[in-house]
């Protein structure tokens, strides 16, 4: 009989199973899928891209179809693909999309020099334009004059040279540039009192959540200053959400900063108070209303302090009609949260909760909706008390705290039953969690770097890694009318895995 003990911490969702599933060091095993629960999954067509293809497999892991291109695919409700147009998710030079027979329908290239395109993208639905755009970050050269007029302090050493702050681009079908919003014209400064965006006389950086603190200490403006790396949009708010490496994610108000017809408009409101930041999450010390994390004194314990995200590389709001609807979803890489023993998290976080709890249906700023002191389940992994903002209202890790660890990358998905699909692309690893963190379905990259591969054994991260999975419902509108008849695994072999 299966004993579940289930533990929750003010959100915080911690599993003890004895069931076949647990997380476990291993240093080899197959690849593929190796465990399903047909009763607890939310069947349908799980997606992802590797090494230049991307695939759609069934839920044995046979493959359904696939395209020529595969980096950060997106699939698109007409059946397309859009993609960068290089394999490289850290830098490429515009987009590629191709239709469901894989022939190139559409490109564009980001031909301005002082822009460098990263990391994410994706194709809306703007409404005010009643058409399809697409909107992604890039890096935009922000000039060493530029910074000492905008009161970067020379103090710290730099020269301000090469620096780069992530601007959002977006441009309609025909590659015409319709709005654009840049961090550089959100910032604030306490150092210089004669430029224009000095914090003003008896104020601080702390009265400015919706700005970004210019002179933040230990990280002077720099390259590729903020590493943004994931970008969604949310169709119904009309406002868009990005996130930073440096762990902080940022929600934007877009309909309120665009003007249907008049990019020059546009451009103008996105960068005024309008353009602000209506919420943001992470580390609170980055603009003085929290605590930084820290080495205690006696060198072998730490604080994460307020901090709650570190390394994050994927987030999204839970769609409309799903458990979850409306809250934002990240994969947690936990990168640089000063943890004694390292291992990333799912959040997900309502961004209207106050320090009641109450879901106030507009956004709270994290600090004024306090936190809870998270005491772990066990000792033994060396993990210490933390605080934990109050909005987050559910996450998972493994039990083994390096069983779900990914350095970079990685992504989540809200599911319609509401289970969670995971990626964690260090190890090439997808898996399925119900609510309560129960493991219902796991499967592992078999493209490596060595091609592709029956069996895993131990080898360098990222070795078979998958920068981001997800699921498709066959009632997908992509889907619809489609043949979808499954073929060989990608390694050609009949599938092997547990069952319950």
């Amino acid at each position: 009989m299966k004993k579940i003990v289930l533990a929750i911490w003010f959100g915080w969702v911690a599993v003890h199973t004895g069931a076949s599933l647990l997380a476990y060091e291993a240093l080899q095993g197959p690849t593929e899928l190796i465990y399903w629960n047909p009763s607890a999954t939310c069947n349908g067509y799980t997606w992802f891209g590797v090494r230049g293809t991307t695939y759609l497999l069934d839920m044995e892991g046979r493959t359904v179809h696939s395209w020529p291109i595969g980096t950060n695919p997106h699939l698109l409700t007409n059946g397309n693909v859009l993609d960068a147009s290089k394999d490289d998710p850290s830098g490429f030079g515009g987009f590629t999309e191709v239709n469901w027979a894989g022939a190139t329908v559409w490109q564009y290239t980001e031909a301005r020099t002082n822009y460098a395109p990263h990391h994410d993208f994706l194709r809306i639905f703007n409404r005010k334009l009643n058409a399809f755009t697409t909107l992604y970050i890039a890096n935009k050269t922000v000039s060493s004059n530029q910074c000492i007029a905008a009161g970067c302090n020379p103090a710290s050493g730099r020269s301000y040279t090469n620096a780069q702050m992530d601007a959002l681009v977006e441009v309609d079908m025909s590659g015409n540039i319709v709005w654009e919003w840049w961090f550089f014209d959100h910032v604030i400064q306490d150092f210089d009192a004669s430029k224009s965006n000095y914090v003003g006389v008896g104020k601080s950086i702390a009265d400015y959540p919706g700005r970004l603190n210019l002179n933040i200490p230990g990280l002077p403006v720099q390259r590729d200053w903020l590493h943004c790396n994931a970008i969604d949009y949310n169709e119904m708010l009309d406002q868009i959400v990005v996130s930073s490496v440096r762990g902080e994610f940022y929600v934007i108000d877009h309909g309120g900063t665009f003007v249907a017809g008049n990019p020059a408009a546009s451009l103008g409101l996105a960068a005024g108070p309008a353009g602000d930041f209506l919420y943001r999450f992470g580390d609170p010390a980055r603009y003085n209303q929290g605590s930084p994390p820290s080495i205690l004194t006696n060198w072998t314990a730490s604080t994460t302090g307020n901090k709650q995200i570190g390394g994050v590389h994927h987030l999204s709001w839970v769609p409309f009609g799903y458990p979850g609807a409306g809250h934002l979803l990240l994969f947690n890489n936990a990168q640089n949260l000063f943890e004694h023993t390292q291992g990333s998290y799912i959040f997900e976080i309502n961004p209207f909760l106050n320090a009641l709890t109450n879901d106030t249906g507009a956004y709270v700023n994290p600090p004024a909706a306090g936190y809870d002191s998270w005491l772990p389940p066990s000792v033994t992994s060396g993990k210490v008390p933390k605080l934990m903002s109050r909005q987050i209202v559910w996450s998972y890790s493994s039990r083994a705290s390096h069983g779900m660890f990914s350095h970079i990358g990685g992504s989540a998905q809200r599911l319609a039953n509401g289970n969670t699909l995971i990626c964690s692309d260090t190890e090439g690893h997808i898996m399925e969690v119900t609510p309560a963190g129960d493991a219902v379905w796991e499967y592992i990259n078999p493209v490596t770097s060595d091609g592709i591969l029956r069996f895993k054994r131990d080898n360098w991260p990222m070795y078979n890694s998958i920068f981001r999975a997800f699921r498709i419902l066959p009632t997908d509108p992509a889907l619809v009318g489609r043949t979808l008849v499954p073929g060989s695994t990608i390694t050609g072999r009949t599938p092997a895995y547990k069952t319950p």
